[in-house]
């Protein structure tokens, strides 16, 4: 038998061994014991082994004999792949109870648990504002390794927060000059260059050149994508790093090659041998896969691939596995081929059968995929990544009949993950809008108070006005009243807009914003987000800024965005759009005469014509 304190060498585990462990040794062990048994076995990649999966069903029900942050953590990290959603959740509340009774908390602790959420894609906020927080009290601890971790997972996890990232931004900027070896500056560079100042990346830029030939493969991709995050302009360092993954792309693993071929597409990145290669490469691994998640990967990505095709591999393996695809597969499929068809038909080659065959095939699965859904969040999850042309032309008011049928089961716990989903789709069901209202109403001390924009946007950006509406509004409007603090700035912009759509101005949120405090805060946010973020909240803050001045004048917020409405004029190129051309020209026939039409007016606060987004309705 293994002794507890010989865990660091316990040799690599097969299922030969698991018939005697299983057997007895788990269920031998305390909890501490326990979770370095589970890290073990967790460092040998058995995520998913019976192994496992005994050793959660043994936490499951000894949770509270689970000791500390230290402890639950590492068996949080372990069993993350085999837990069922509920037992995430008591999970979640285990730790939040006891990150509340730990003071301090320490750093790998706290990595962990943000790990965690990471790793089963749950983005919860009461538990990342209080790892957040102990990550703060031990900022003096971070080094390198540890802020690039966990500026990833918060990427990862969609949760921006201004202090950690202005604080982490500022120590990694003192690092700079002690990160003279390719492995230590390839986390610096993927931590930092996204929300450094331009001097700053500047900078960056000319030490990666000079790097560059000693990165390895791991280096190589993560510079790659790291560029492509911080849409950088560099050609020189582009095509650098491109010639470097050629040599390497023998030894990527599938998912790798999807991350390399990704970045390079995104970039524009001119290197036909790379891309020849690359689906050479992709092909081969289509060839021998058999998980319809990873086909799907593969079929999407070798469609973004310059002259790239749709040949009999692809098509035998898209055919193989479509009745077992979930609903984000089948997208990626259709779109796919719609790409490939519209390629074969710009390059003016015949139309293949395939494409119509294998369309419709697609089309039929997903209907009985959606009519046989019966749980609203296994849907929800599948629709992440379902969206575009395929999905709004051929599953959008399927998918909404769906969610109608299942209206019952949008609870506190989803509603604003299923908010979140009819913005996306720009879909106005009423019925749906109602529950969603309803369901705030009845349970508004329950959602946390982030959640309050993705509640509030679908009713503004689609007009609508629910039953009760005012004490819809005037209940989201004290949530996130008594809150104000706990937001951050760029989402108080955000929420500030959504209600002046809805006409809503209350005066403590605008007075919160319209003050140099907080717009020195705004400033300094802003410098740290990606730049389509922070291009949209500063649009935001105009529009608002806009709104308050016309709608609002007792509140005598000045206007101050002469300069900035100016400046994109002048990035738009000041010509008339096709919309402005035709509405100059059919004023020009309604009133008489062109000459009595003058086009490119703009009103002391820049109003413009916007063309209107697509929304489709369902009553």
């Amino acid at each position: 038998m293994v002794h507890v304190e010989n865990y660091s060498k316990l040799p690599y585990l097969t299922h030969a061994h698991f018939g005697t462990i299983m057997d007895f040794y788990p269920y031998s062990l305390n909890m501490p014991e326990l979770s370095k048994f589970a890290l073990c076995l967790y460092e040998q990649q058995m995520y998913h082994s019976p192994l496992m999966g005994q050793i959660a069903e043994i936490v499951n029900k000894n949770m509270a004999s689970v000791p500390n942050t230290r402890v639950l953590s590492v068996l949080m990290i372990s069993i993350s792949g085999v837990i069922s959603q509920s037992f995430r959740d008591r999970l979640v509340h285990k730790a939040e109870v006891l990150l509340d009774t730990t003071d301090p908390t320490p750093l790998n602790h706290t990595r962990r648990l943000i790990q965690f959420l990471r790793n089963v894609k749950l983005c919860h906020r009461p538990l990342l504002h209080k790892c957040n927080k102990a990550l703060l009290q031990n900022m003096n601890q971070l080094d390198i390794d540890n802020m690039a971790l966990i500026l990833g997972f918060y990427q990862s996890l969609q949760f921006n927060n201004t202090e950690f990232r202005l604080v982490a931004k500022q120590k990694l900027t003192e690092m700079m000059d002690d990160c003279t070896g390719p492995s230590r500056f390839a986390r610096l560079f993927a931590a930092l260059a996204p929300m450094a100042g331009q001097d700053v990346r500047e900078q960056l830029i000319e030490m990666a050149l000079l790097m560059a030939d000693e990165f390895d493969h791991h280096q190589a991709l993560a510079m790659i994508e790291t560029v492509q995050e911080m849409a950088c302009r560099s050609s020189q360092l582009i095509q650098k790093i491109s010639s470097l993954l050629l040599n390497y792309l023998d030894i990527y693993s599938p998912t790798e090659l999807v991350r390399v071929t990704q970045s390079l597409v995104i970039l524009r990145c001119a290197n036909a041998d790379l891309y020849i290669k690359l689906q050479r490469l992709l092909i081969d691994c289509l060839k021998v896969n058999i998980i319809p998640a990873e086909i799907s990967m593969l079929v999407r990505t070798l469609s973004m691939l310059p002259a790239s095709y749709m040949d009999e591999v692809v098509v035998s393996r898209m055919d193989a596995v479509l009745p077992q695809c979930n609903l984000s597969d089948l997208n990626s499929f259709a779109v796919a081929i719609i790409k490939w068809d519209r390629r074969n038909q710009s390059s003016r080659q015949s139309p293949s059968e395939s494409f119509g065959t294998l369309l419709q095939k697609i089309n039929n699965c997903a209907y009985q995929r959606l009519q046989k859904a019966n749980d609203l969040d296994l849907l929800l999850e599948e629709m992440k990544y379902a969206f575009g042309e395929w999905f709004e032309e051929v599953l959008l008011e399927e998918t909404m009949a769906t969610f109608q049928r299942l209206m019952d089961q949008i609870t506190w716990t989803n509603v604003v993950e299923f908010s979140s989903f009819l913005i996306k789709a720009s879909y106005l069901c009423t019925p749906l809008l109602d529950r969603i209202a309803a369901v705030t109403l009845q349970h508004s001390d329950k959602i946390y108070n982030s959640g309050t924009y993705s509640l509030l946007l679908p009713f503004a950006i689609l007009n609508y006005d629910p039953p009760q509406s005012e004490e819809f509004f005037k209940t989201c409007i004290g949530h996130l009243s008594s809150h104000l603090a706990c937001f951050e700035p760029h989402l108080l912009v955000l929420l500030g807009f959504a209600l002046a759509i809805a006409e809503y101005f209350p005066e403590n949120l605008v007075t919160a914003i319209f003050n140099v405090e907080f717009l020195a805060k705004l400033d300094a946010q802003l410098e740290t987000l990606p730049d389509t973020l922070n291009r949209r909240v500063r649009l935001r803050l105009m529009e608002l800024n806009r709104a308050v001045c016309l709608e609002c004048p007792e509140f005598q917020v000045p206007w101050f965005h002469e300069r900035y409405c100016q400046q994109l004029q002048r990035k738009s190129g000041g010509g008339l759009s096709a919309l402005h051309q035709q509405i100059h020209r059919l004023l020009g026939e309604i009133l008489g005469g062109i000459h009595f039409a003058k086009s490119s007016v703009f009103t002391p606060y820049y109003y413009g014509i916007a063309k209107q987004r697509r929304i489709c309705t369902r009553v």
